[in-house]
């Protein structure tokens, strides 16, 4: 009789794409299980959109109600003094709207945050719509602030990494990224590298981190 340590040995491993498959599964269910605590409702039946840049396979979710993301996107605006359509926008091409999209390099949510830029933001699941845009509008904000308020360049930065994008005098000459730039400069209707963003506040405030 062969040994269970043995036995085990001999079970075949999963492959990378199960892994992945298995992982956005358990995402998909701690996304429902928040939204259904909070008497939220995910958008049933709606036609997936193009998978996000870098993702391993479509989204196992389907996209967040209206109803639900919409206020998110609204208090998470008003935090940062950023307009609403600048945070729907990024969402719109990060994640199409999904909740559990995880990408094969790792970023996580509807805004898609790296594991090191979601701890340092302190965000505790990244599943988690409320949290994800909160966090996603805190970073994007902090890199038109760095980049005084050029969404061309603090798109860039998002995508690309700080890092790389400091490198650069502009949008760092990466394909994806250029093409990431362009597909939310486009959808929020801006031509030129250096843009209004940031919505005008009523009265001065001091803006916290």
């Amino acid at each position: 009789m062969l040994a269970a340590s043995t036995i085990a040995n001999a079970q075949p491993k999963p492959t990378p794409a199960e892994m992945q498959r298995a992982a956005m599964s358990l995402q998909q269910l701690s996304v429902r299980r928040q939204a259904e605590s909070l008497g939220l409702w995910m958008q049933p039946g709606a036609p997936a959109p193009a998978a996000p840049a870098g993702a391993a396979d479509p989204p196992a979710c389907d996209p967040i109600a209206e109803s639900v993301v919409a206020p998110l996107i609204e208090n998470a605006a008003k935090a940062q003094n950023l307009e609403t359509k600048v945070i729907r926008a990024v969402i719109e091409q990060e994640s199409g709207f999904r909740p559990c999209a995880l990408s094969s390099r790792g970023a996580q949510g509807l805004m898609q945050l790296m594991p090191d830029t979601a701890g340092e933001l302190g965000v505790h699941d990244p599943f988690d719509p409320k949290e994800n845009i909160e966090a996603g509008a805190k970073y994007l904000k902090q890199l038109l602030d760095k980049y005084k308020g050029d969404m061309a360049r603090a798109l860039g930065a998002y995508n690309a990494g700080p890092s790389v994008a400091d490198q650069s005098a502009g949008v760092p000459e990466i394909p994806e990224t250029k093409d990431y730039v362009d597909a939310i400069l486009k959808k929020l209707g801006i031509s030129g590298a250096a843009s209004p963003n940031i919505a005008a506040p009523t009265a001065p405030k001091p803006i916290g981190n």
